[in-house]
């Protein structure tokens, strides 16, 4: 979905809509619902609002897939890609994260709501809090049962200390 930035009226605009993705990068489940208001102050375009979905991601200890319902808080602002001509290159500071660039007369919104989406994966996504993850040895599920492997856990920078303490430099 494109909006004209033209079109934009002095009271802005309210977007309420559903929207289906694909991803290389995630698996969607359900269709974005997606919420947004967008204002335009001078050459600014300002967007707030939330997007819900529910998505499938995979536990970083166990591998095992499972399902979360993700809520998304979207507060961007957009500026005119226009205000970079001539700049070869553009330092971004801290107040300047939350913002983006939209090019001509046009504000990609299905863009905006999918880097919404992914910038808010977890980077180490946990089926649970609790997940004792797979045993380092022999791969077995520590959830469903425990191993019997030795567990030693020796720092391996530290493996040639431990040679010299056993005597067998």
């Amino acid at each position: 979905m494109k909006i004209l930035v033209s079109d934009i009226t002095d009271e802005g605009l309210d977007l309420e809509f559903q929207e289906t993705f694909r991803s290389e990068v995630l698996s969607l489940l359900s269709p974005a619902s997606v919420a947004l208001r967008v204002e335009k102050i001078a050459a600014e375009v300002l967007v707030k609002g939330e997007v819900n979905t529910r998505v499938e991601l995979q536990c970083s200890r166990c591998l095992k897939n499972f399902q979360r319902d993700m809520d998304v808080t979207v507060n961007v602002v957009y500026h005119s890609v226009e205000e970079l001509k001539g700049e070869e290159r553009h330092e971004i500071k801290d107040d300047e994260l939350d913002m983006g660039f939209y090019q001509g007369d046009e504000l990609d919104v299905h863009e905006l709501v999918m880097e919404q989406i992914l910038l808010n994966v977890p980077m180490k996504p946990l089926c649970s809090e609790a997940c004792k993850g797979i045993c380092p040895t022999c791969g077995a599920d520590l959830n469903v049962k425990p191993c019997n492997c030795e567990r030693k856990e020796v720092d391996p920078r530290l493996e040639v200390l431990k040679k010299l303490l056993d005597g067998k430099e």
